[in-house]
């Protein structure tokens, strides 16, 4: 079965980690990511930009479009998995996993009812915020 794993984390701290901070953590993460590549249970996975470039789109007809960050929360969603794990304890140990290097993170753990692959898209690194 699939699972999303919704990484959140206060991103005011994120964004006050070095370039050495960050990349320390992500080599961290990447082993985790390796491992459950290597056992074919990693889909994809994203870290998602800055709420500042986030907006919403909602209500009746065409919708009214709301920039962002529009949360209240002190956390805030900064990326994402998608893990195939054969039920609901394994996706947590994933998760524990990922949080064991992220400890600042809290992962939420939601089954996938609908999930459609597409296209494969290129690998991007974003070097900005």
């Amino acid at each position: 079965m699939l699972y999303a794993i919704l990484a959140h984390h206060s991103e005011d701290e994120v964004a006050s980690w070095s370039a050495d901070e960050d990349a320390a953590l992500m080599l961290d993460l990447d082993k985790i990511h390796d491992r459950l590549t290597e056992e074919k249970r990693l889909g994809p996975a994203a870290r998602l930009g800055a709420t500042k470039g986030a907006c919403v789109l909602r209500g009746p007809g065409a919708g009214t479009v709301t920039d962002g960050p529009f949360t209240e929360s002190k956390e805030q969603l900064l990326g994402f998995y998608v893990l195939d794990c054969t039920n609901r304890d394994a996706a947590i140990a994933a998760a524990r996993d990922l949080r064991r290097v992220n400890p600042g993170a809290i992962y939420e753990i939601r089954p996938v009812r609908l999930y459609r692959p597409g296209v494969a898209f290129p690998l991007t690194e974003v070097n900005n915020p």
